[in-house]
C-alpha cells in the first residue's frame, strides 16, 4: 500500500461517493476501498504528544443506520411525502437542468435526510430516535464539509417549509417563517440570498423552485439575524451595573418583540442556525475549561436567546449547519464532543475525495529572480493587482487567483475552480476578464488568459484550449 496518494479526486461531486481511500494507522499506508467512507470524525489518540499523530477514527452510528434508509426512500420515490414536497424533490434531480444547474450529491443527501425524518413513513424511521441537546425544543444537524454548499441547503429547507406550509396551513410539520441565525455580520449579508424577496436569491439564481411556485415561496417569511440580536442580561447581571437605571430584566415577550420585530407573533418558526458550532449548551453541572470566556459565552447567549424565544412563542425546531458540530463535552477538561443530534455527514475527506474543496498541496518556492533592490518577487507586482480586482455589492473585495499556470508558450493561465455558480464569481468573473485583457494590451507582461473548471475532468482539457486561444477563456 502506498504511503501517500498521487491522486486524491476519485468521486463525482453529483453522485454517492463509489470508492474512498482508507487510512492504516498501524502502516501509516493508504489503501482505496470499494464503497462508502462510514460517516465518523478522528480525534487524537489519547496521551499522543506526537504531531503526525494519525488519530483515531469514531463512526457515527446514528448517520450510518439512517443513509442506507435515506438512499432506499429515495430509490422507492420518496413515498409518503406531500405533493409539493415531490415536486421538489423532483425538480431538484431534474436532468434536463443540469445544462444550467446541477446540484452536488452531498447536498441533496442533507435535504433528503431531513426530509425523510419528518415525512417518510413512520414504519420506515423505526427504531431511529434523534437525541436532543437537553433543551425544550428539537435540533436536527446536517454536518457539511467547509465548501460544500450548505448555503444552497439551507434555500432548499426554507422553500419545502415555506411551500409545504402554505399549500396546508394546517400541517403542523412545516412553518412558514423561518429565522436564520449567523455567526458574524459579515455570514449575516452573505445569507440574505436566503430572503424570497432578495435580488439576487438563490431560489431564482439556482432555479431552485418551479416557476409555478415562485408566487407562493413570497408569502413566507425569512428573517435574518446576526447572534449578537439574541443577548440578554440576567437580573443577577444587571444588579452588578453602576448607575441609576435600576430597571429588570426585560421579559419574555419583550425580548421576543426586539429580537423579531414584526415576527414577534408569530408561533411555530422554524429556526436554521449558520455554524451552529457556535451554538450549545453548557454542560449541566460542569465546568467548561480549556474553552475561551467569549466562546462560552456566544454559546451561552445564543442557545440562551432561542430558549426565551421558545418560551415565548413555540419554535417548531431547529436545523444546525456546520462543517465542526463540536462542543465542550464536560467530561473533561477539553475534551470535545460531537453534536449527538447530526443525522448526515460529508466530511472533509469526502469533499476532497469529490473535488468539491481545494486539494491541500505542499508550497513551493516562487522561482522568481527578485528585485535586487527590493527582493520582492519578479512577480510581486501581480499578486497586488489580482489580489484587489473587482467589486460586488458595493465592497472592493480582495482576491487571489486559485492557481496560476505558466503554459509552454508563455502564457499565464489564471484559474478559478468553482463546483457551483454564484453572483459573486460572475461578478469576478467579468474582472477578471477585464483584467486578463487589459494585462495582455499593456504588452509588457505577456499574454494573459484565464479559465474556470467545474470538474476536476475537465481540466486538461482547459488548459490545452488556452494554449490554443488567441483570446480570454471562457
Amino acid at each position: 500500500m502506498p504511503a501517500t496518494i498521487d491522486h486524491l479526486i476519485i468521486c463525482s461531486p453529483y453522485d454517492e461517493p463509489g470508492r474512498h481511500w482508507r487510512y492504516e494507522r498501524e502502516s501509516r499506508a493508504f489503501s482505496m476501498e470499494d464503497g462508502r467512507r462510514p460517516a465518523g470524525f478522528v480525534v487524537a489518540t489519547p496521551g499522543s504528544k506526537s504531531f503526525d499523530d494519525p488519530g483515531v477514527f469514531r463512526e457515527l452510528p446514528l448517520v450510518n443506520r439512517i443513509r442506507p434508509r435515506v438512499k432506499a426512500w429515495r430509490e422507492a420515490g420518496y413515498p409518503g411525502v406531500t405533493g409539493t414536497t415531490l415536486r421538489l424533490l423532483q425538480h431538484w434531480r431534474d436532468p434536463e437542468s443540469w445544462e444550467a444547474r446541477r446540484f452536488f450529491f452531498c447536498q441533496l443527501e442533507a435535504v433528503e435526510t431531513l426530509i425523510w425524518l419528518a415525512e417518510a413513513p413512520a414504519g420506515e424511521r423505526q427504531g431511529i430516535e434523534v437525541p436532543g441537546d437537553g433543551g425544550a425544543f428539537p435540533r436536527l444537524c446536517a454536518k457539511m464539509a467547509t465548501g460544500s454548499g450548505k448555503t444552497l441547503v439551507m434555500a432548499m429547507v426554507i422553500a419545502w417549509q415555506i411551500l409545504n406550509r402554505v399549500a396546508n396551513p394546517q400541517d403542523g410539520r412545516f412553518s412558514k417563517h423561518v429565522l436564520v441565525v449567523a455567526p458574524g455580520l459579515t455570514v449575516k449579508k452573505r445569507l440574505a440570498v436566503l430572503e424570497p424577496a432578495h435580488p439576487g436569491s438563490y431560489y431564482d439564481f439556482f432555479d431552485m423552485v418551479p416557476s409555478a411556485l415562485r408566487e407562493r415561496l413570497r408569502q413566507g417569511r425569512v428573517l435574518v439575524r446576526n447572534w449578537h440580536v439574541l443577548n440578554w442580561e440576567s437580573d443577577e447581571q444587571l444588579s452588578r451595573k453602576r448607575g441609576v437605571d435600576k430597571r429588570g430584566a426585560k421579559s419574555d415577550a419583550a425580548y421576543v418583540r426586539d429580537v423579531l420585530g414584526e415576527l414577534a407573533s408569530v408561533s411555530g418558526l422554524l429556526v436554521i442556525n449558520d455554524e451552529a458550532h457556535h451554538a450549545w449548551r453548557v454542560p449541566q453541572g460542569s465546568r467548561v475549561r480549556g474553552v475561551a470566556k467569549a466562546e462560552v459565552e456566544q454559546a451561552t447567549r445564543w442557545i440562551g436567546g432561542l430558549d426565551r424565544i421558545h418560551r415565548s412563542r413555540g419554535l417548531l425546531g431547529c436545523y444546525d449547519f456546520s462543517a465542526t458540530p463540536f462542543a465542550p463535552s464536560g467530561r473533561e477538561s477539553s475534551e470535545e464532543a460531537l453534536f449527538d443530534w447530526v443525522v448526515s455527514d460529508f466530511s472533509l475527506n469526502d469533499a476532497i475525495e469529490s473535488g468539491l474543496v481545494k486539494t491541500p498541496r505542499v508550497v513551493v518556492r516562487d522561482d522568481g529572480v527578485p528585485d535586487v533592490r527590493t527582493y520582492r518577487s519578479k512577480l510581486y507586482h501581480i499578486y497586488h493587482w489580482v489580489r484587489e480586482v473587482y467589486v460586488f455589492d458595493g465592497v472592493v473585495r480582495k482576491y487571489r487567483p486559485d492557481f496560476l499556470i505558466r503554459l509552454d508558450d508563455g502564457t499565464m493561465l489564471v484559474l478559478e475552480v468553482k463546483g457551483q455558480d454564484s453572483p459573486q464569481n460572475q461578478a469576478k468573473r467579468a474582472a477578471l476578464d477585464e483584467w486578463t485583457q487589459a494585462v495582455t494590451g499593456h504588452g509588457g507582461f505577456g499574454r494573459w488568459t484565464w479559465a474556470v473548471s467545474r470538474t476536476p475532468s475537465d481540466l486538461m482539457d482547459l488548459i490545452h484550449a488556452a494554449a490554443r486561444r488567441p483570446g480570454g477563456a471562457r
